[in-house]
């Protein structure tokens, strides 16, 4: 709780601010920030779970390769919407709970029921009519793309309210601000380390004896076991978060939704949810086009990868086939392993990163320089992949029995470096970008919910056209991942050259327009 000293203080602040003036809350501790931000552990262990283990999955659930982007499809379509509604809705919330913690709350129990449903798709379909095997498993399939969907919009309902209360936190400074996304992106790392250490670990269904089933292999149940333990760890950092970082209930139409944007309460303010979100589309100031430009970019070059880089291990590097026969088979799965490890790595060298991009911003003369250069790195890196797959395939080995071997140890030595290396520009994209929304649209009229949703319009749309056009453009080169990938090289390379000429350099600090609210 907050001293009474402190709470005068704070009303004080509050009664002398003047009509359309901008507000400027206290900072909170940084102790309850990093709480909020730990949050970003178990959302991004599912997401591992999901980006390293689920496009596997899917096609040993019967669908082909040129299919899988679609089933991943759902994540920015509900983005599009789910995001920038929930922010909308989470500015205006008055409910006694606060702002942001409901649609928190609600999301993390959203996905505990989604990974409920994901997991057990084998098991539900078998019972429901599915044959056993290697044959298509519609039933399966079904509970599986329902499941998922539910999870993108939980996972949506999540992150955009904690970044959101990570922002009003800041109590308007534009360097706390950074520092809270850094905090953001060091979670996520660490929950992408443990998310990938569990993804790699083939025995892990041991620990859930039951999750082996007759519709159920060990590949399966390993899968299942990885969310059990991801629904375990959102729920208790998410239990833990709203126990002890509270918002002050906001009263619609009343003086603190005035000053929150420093502006008088209006007929215009109360706009449903889509003419607020056009709204403020149309008022963008110029400096937001260009940092919606530079990451829709930057996010071509990513989700390939993203979607992709377990499959690309498994196929191009190791050489195997999900759909092969049993030798195939079992080399592809040891390539998704491989591939889980260098994303553990690539998490690692992403959490040591995330804590120094404040202090290598300013070594580099400002943010713009790093997230163009980083973008420059990144499209090296996909680059490189080509390089490494045409190694892997020149030096593929066979057994005396004539069954394909692992790549050499030149090849893994490759392929698991690239893994590393990305996850320097990783930690660029996963707070720099957020920092910059937040202080770029502070005088807009739209809350951090909004301004952070309108910003995430900036990712899905790219994800939707690689989700759509990924498969039929791999398919058209042979129906490896390498296409894909040189076209994300090229929209790094795009994204680095107008982050640098075309963004705007934001000031060292600023104090930028947030919310006001008590938190104690």
């Amino acid at each position: 709780m907050m001293e009474n000293g402190s709470r005068e203080t704070m009303k004080d602040n509050k009664s002398s601010l003047q009509v359309g003036e901008q507000a400027r809350p206290p900072q909170s501790r940084l102790w309850k920030t990093i709480m909020v931000a730990a949050i970003a552990a178990g959302v991004q262990f599912g997401w591992a779970i999901q980006l390293s283990l689920l496009t596997p999955y899917v096609q040993l659930l019967g669908i082909k390769h040129s299919y899988a982007p679609l089933i991943w499809l759902c994540g920015p379509i509900s983005g599009m919407f789910v995001q920038p509604m929930v922010g909308y809705y989470s500015d205006n919330c008055s409910s006694r709970f606060g702002r942001r913690r409901p649609f928190i709350a609600a999301g993390a129990s959203l996905v505990t029921i989604a990974v409920l449903l994901i997991g057990f798709a084998a098991d539900i379909g078998h019972v429901s009519g599915d044959p056993l095997g290697k044959a298509a498993k519609p039933r399966a399939i079904s509970v599986f793309v329902v499941g998922f969907w539910i999870l993108d919009v939980a996972n949506n309902m999540l992150q955009g309210p904690c970044r959101a209360l990570l922002a009003d936190l800041s109590g308007g400074s534009a360097q706390r601000m950074r520092t809270a996304n850094s905090f953001f992106s060091f979670f996520m790392a660490i929950g992408n380390v443990l998310g990938y250490a569990a993804g790699s670990y083939s025995h892990l269904h041991r620990i859930f004896p039951f999750s082996q089933t007759k519709a159920c292999d060990v590949y399966c149940a390993n899968l299942k076991s990885c969310f059990f333990i991801s629904a375990a760890l959102l729920l208790s950092l998410t239990t833990l978060a709203l126990s002890t970082v509270s918002e002050s209930e906001l009263h619609a139409g009343g003086e603190e939704a005035a000053v929150s944007n420093g502006k008088i309460p209006s007929e215009k303010s109360k706009l449903q949810f889509f003419g607020q979100i056009f709204g403020a589309l149309k008022d963008l100031p110029r400096p937001m086009w260009i940092l919606l430009l530079v990451t829709c970019l930057n996010w071509i070059a990513w989700f390939p990868f993203f979607l992709f880089d377990t499959d690309w291990m498994g196929k191009e590097v190791y050489g195997g086939d999900p759909a092969g026969n049993a030798a195939e088979g079992r080399i592809y799965e040891q390539g998704v392993h491989a591939g889980s490890l260098g994303l553990m790595l690539n998490s690692v060298v992403l959490g040591f990163m995330s804590l120094g991009v404040e202090l290598l911003a300013r070594r580099l003369g400002g943010v713009k320089k790093l997230w163009g250069g980083v973008n420059f790195l990144l499209a090296a890196c996909l680059g490189m992949t080509v390089l490494v797959s045409k190694s892997a395939e020149k030096s593929r080995r066979f057994g005396p029995d004539g069954a394909l071997m692992s790549p050499s140890a030149g090849v893994k030595a490759g392929a698991l470096t690239l893994f590393s290396v990305l996850g320097i520009p990783l930690a660029v994209t996963y707070s720099i970008p957020f920092a910059l929304a937040s202080i770029f649209s502070s005088g807009t009229g739209a809350g951090q919910g909004l301004s952070l949703g309108v910003l995430n319009l900036g990712i899905v749309i790219p994800q939707m056209v690689v989700s759509l056009v990924g498969g039929p453009w791999d398919e058209l080169f042979g129906g490896g991942n390498l296409p894909a990938f040189i076209v994300g090289a090229i929209s790094a390379a795009l994204s680095g050259i107008f982050a640098i000429t075309l963004l705007p350099s934001p000031p060292p600090d600023a104090k930028v327009g947030v919310p006001v609210a008590a938190f104690h």
